[in-house]
């Protein structure tokens, strides 16, 4: 049996990220992927539940659709961070935040940082901890775990901060024991991952289109891969898609994130 997200935008769509990949695989012009970045980044007014603790804008509510991206705490160099910033002090204030995750993506892609999630191990890891409680407290949609950053497309049932502390803080004690052992070169002994994350809430149709192109095709778009088909750590791939449409447990974790 096939699980779909039940999806509360303006009508039902397809949830399914299998539905929305290219045929054969087969990765998106640079063209295409710009103008997807786009609307999947486009700033957009929200229903209540907007807050921030001091960082970045969240908006939480039971049955959104969300977009969600967190990082290694290493994977942007302060300097890179104190100069973005200065740059985007020049622009109007409106388009600041649209424009910030543009340009942290682009220095994301660049796979600065120790880019633990490139080994093998690690992103498996990451991998079962979204699956854990894929059907209970989330319906995944889509994700995509690159080297140094996770994209993930849910339709959240539970508070959203409580969803992405589960993932990060599960993975977390998990990678930083093995640090060592797995030669990850990991700089923080005690911090793995950033504490903010970005998220955004799907609209509509089109906007689910282009948010899942975009998670799909960044493996490509950072040439790691050919095809989106080719990266093993995204829903794109074949091996993906019969987890996450098998019945029963998806398996996940041995404990409780």
């Amino acid at each position: 049996m096939t699980r779909t997200a039940d999806v509360p935008v303006g009508k039902r769509v397809r949830g399914s990220a299998k539905s929305t990949r290219k045929k054969n695989g087969q990765s998106m012009s640079k063209s295409e992927d710009t103008r997807n970045q786009n609307r999947a980044d486009e700033d957009v007014g929200g229903p209540r539940g907007w807050y921030s603790r001091g960082y970045v804008p969240h908006c939480d509510g039971y049955g959104l659709l969300q977009s969600i991206t967190f990082r290694l705490a290493d994977s942007l160099p302060k300097q890179t961070l104190i100069q973005m910033q200065r740059e985007l002090s020049r622009i109007p204030k409106e388009r600041q935040n649209p424009e910030k995750r543009r340009r942290i993506e682009f220095w994301l892609d660049q796979g600065l940082g120790c880019c633990a999630l490139r080994h093998p191990t690690v992103a498996e890891k990451v991998q079962e901890s979204l699956l854990h409680f894929h059907g209970v407290r989330y319906q995944l949609v889509a994700w995509c775990i690159m080297p140094n950053h996770v994209h993930v497309l849910a339709n959240c049932r539970d508070q959203l901060a409580k969803i992405v502390q589960g993932w990060k803080s599960f993975t977390s004690r998990w990678v930083l024991a093995r640090n060592e052992e797995l030669g990850l070169s990991i700089p923080d002994k005690k911090q793995f991952w950033m504490r903010e994350y970005w998220d955004r809430y799907i609209r509509d149709e089109e906007h689910l289109l282009a948010v899942t192109a975009y998670i799909h095709n960044n493996p490509v778009k950072a040439g790691l891969c050919e095809q989106m088909s080719d990266w093993r750590w995204s829903s794109a791939n074949p091996d993906s898609q019969r987890i996450i449409c098998a019945d029963g447990d998806v398996g996940g974790p041995g404990a409780d994130a």
